[in-house]
C-alpha cells in the first residue's frame, strides 16, 4: 500500500515538476540572457524580479486555496460543486490584480528600502512597469492551476508550461540581446517576453476549459456566476494566511537583493544566480508538496485516514530523499552550473563561494515545504503562516542582516547562512505542527 501511494505521488509530481520547472525556468533563462548583456542589467533583474515575485505570488498564494477545498469536494463525492469554486476563483483573481498592478506600477515604498544605483533603478522602474500588463493573466493561469491540481491533472499544466518557456526564452533572447525592437533592450525585452508568456498560457488554459476534457466535464463557461461571498469567504479564509505565508518565505530571499544593494552590482549578481539555482532545486520538493497535498485533501473528504497517513509518509520520504541528493550534485557541480550563467569571473565567484549553504538546507526546505502544503490539506493555515513569519523574517531576513552588516560583516554569506538556519527550524516546528494536527484530526 506504502508503495502504491509512492508511485501515485510520483505519477502526479512528475508533470508538476516539469510545469513548474518550466516556470521558473522562465526566470533562468532571463538571468542568463542578462548575465550576457551585463552585471546591471542583472543586478536589475535580481531586485525587479524578486519584488515582482513576492507580489505576484502572496496573490497567488491566496488562489491556492482552490486546491484544498477542490480536492475536499472531490474526495466526498461532491464533484459537482467544484466549477462553482473555480469560477470564483476567476473572480478572485481579477479582483486581487488591481492592488498587484497597483503596487507594480508605484514601487517606491519598496524601492526606498536600501539605496541603489541610478542606472539599476532606472531599470527596475521600467522593468515592474511592463510587468503589471501581465498581472490579471498570471492570476487567472494560476487559479486554473490550482483547480487542475486538486484533480491530479498536471499533464495538461506541463504542456502548458513547456510550450510557454520555448516561447519565453525565444522573446527573451531576440528582444533583450539581438535587437529585435531596433537596438537591445536589455532588461525590459525580459519583461516584454514575460507578459506576452503569461496572456499566451492564460489563452490556453481557457481554451482548454472550453474544448478540452476538463471544459467537457466541468462546462466552467457555461451558467455563469456573479462573485459568491460565501465561496470567497472560504476562500479568503484558508487563502489569506497561504498568501501571506507565501510573500513572507519568498521575500525571506528575494528581497534580500533589495538590502544588499549597497554592496554592489557584482555582488547582486553573484546571489541572483546562485537564487536561481536554490530555486529550480525547490522546485523538486515542491512538486512532491503539490502532489501530497492533492492526495491527502482527497483522502480527507472521503474520511479515508489510513490513505492520508500513507501519503503524508511518501511524500516525506520522497522529498527529503530527492532533494537531499540534490545537495550532494550541487557541491560538485557548481562551478559548470554557475558558469551557464556568466562569463565574469567576479560574479562566478561570488556565486560559487555561496553553495555550501544551499547544499545544507536542500534537506531541510523538503520537510518544510511538505510539511506546510499538508497542513493546507487540513485547512490549518494561520499557525503555518505565524512559524514562517517568525523563522522567516526573524531568523533569515533579521538573522542576515546582522551577519551581513553587523559586528561579524560577513556579506552576502551571512544572509545565506541565516537562510539555512532558517529552513532548519521551519522543518522542526511545521513537522511537529503536522503530527499533532494529523493525530488530533481523526478524534
Amino acid at each position: 500500500m506504502f508503495l502504491t501511494a509512492c508511485r501515485g505521488l510520483i505519477a502526479h509530481a512528475l508533470p508538476v515538476l516539469v510545469a513548474q520547472l518550466a516556470s521558473i525556468g522562465m526566470v533562468v533563462v532571463d538571468t542568463a540572457v542578462l548575465g550576457h548583456v551585463g552585471a546591471i542589467e542583472l543586478a536589475a533583474v535580481a531586485i525587479g524580479g524578486g519584488i515582482y515575485v513576492c507580489i505576484l505570488f502572496a496573490l497567488v498564494g491566496i488562489l491556492q486555496a482552490v486546491t484544498p477545498i477542490v480536492a475536499h469536494r472531490v474526495g466526498a463525492g461532491r464533484d459537482a460543486e467544484t466549477v462553482r469554486v473555480l469560477r470564483q476563483g476567476f473572480w478572485l483573481a481579477l479582483a486581487l490584480s488591481v492592488p498587484g498592478i497597483a503596487t507594480l506600477i508605484w514601487p517606491d515604498w519598496l524601492l526606498g528600502l536600501s539605496p541603489m544605483e541610478a542606472a539599476v533603478e532606472e531599470r527596475v522602474r521600467g522593468y515592474l512597469l511592463v510587468l503589471a500588463c501581465g498581472v490579471p493573466a498570471s492570476l487567472l493561469y494560476r487559479t486554473f492551476y490550482s483547480f487542475s491540481n486538486a484533480l491530479g491533472r498536471a499533464r495538461l499544466l506541463m504542456a502548458i508550461g513547456l510550450g510557454g518557456l520555448v516561447v519565453h526564452a525565444f522573446l527573451s533572447w531576440g528582444l533583450a540581446l539581438k535587437g529585435w525592437a531596433g537596438a537591445p533592450l536589455g532588461v525590459l525585452g525580459c519583461a516584454v517576453a514575460n507578459v506576452s508568456v503569461s496572456w499566451l498560457t492564460c489563452g490556453a488554459a481557457a481554451l482548454s476549459l472550453i474544448f478540452g476534457p476538463l471544459g467537457k466535464r466541468y462546462r466552467a463557461f457555461e451558467q455563469w456566476e456573479k462573485p459568491d461571498w460565501v465561496i470567497w469567504r472560504e476562500l479568503l479564509q484558508l487563502g489569506l494566511p497561504m498568501g501571506v505565508a507565501n510573500f513572507v518565505e519568498i521575500s525571506a530571499f528575494t528581497l534580500v537583493a533589495l538590502l544588499i544593494a549597497p554592496l554592489g552590482a557584482t555582488v547582486l549578481a553573484g546571489h541572483r544566480i546562485i537564487g536561481n539555482i536554490a530555486a529550480l532545486c525547490y522546485m523538486l520538493p515542491l512538486a512532491f508538496a503539490i502532489a501530497t497535498l492533492a492526495a491527502v485533501g482527497q483522502s480527507l473528504g472521503a474520511r479515508d485516514w489510513a490513505r492520508a497517513h500513507r501519503f503524508l509518509a511518501a511524500g516525506l520520504l520522497l522529498a527529503g530523499g530527492v532533494s537531499s541528493a540534490m545537495g550532494v550534485v550541487l557541491w560538485f557541480g557548481i562551478e559548470p552550473m554557475v558558469a551557464l550563467y556568466t562569463n565574469d569571473a567576479s560574479v562566478r565567484k561570488v556565486a560559487v563561494s555561496l553553495v555550501i549553504y544551499i547544499a545544507i538546507f536542500q534537506f531541510f526546505d523538503a520537510v518544510q515545504t511538505v510539511a506546510g502544503h499538508v497542513l493546507r490539506a487540513y485547512r490549518v493555515t494561520f499557525l503555518p503562516m505565524l512559524v514562517q513569519t517568525l523563522v522567516f523574517w526573524g531568523i533569515g531576513m533579521g538573522g542576515g542582516w546582522w551577519l551581513c552588516f553587523g559586528p561579524r560583516d560577513m556579506g552576502i554569506a551571512g544572509f545565506w547562512l541565516a537562510s539555512a538556519a532558517s529552513l532548519m527550524m521551519a522543518a522542526i516546528l511545521l513537522a511537529g505542527l503536522l503530527w499533532k494536527v494529523a493525530k488530533d484530526f481523526e478524534v
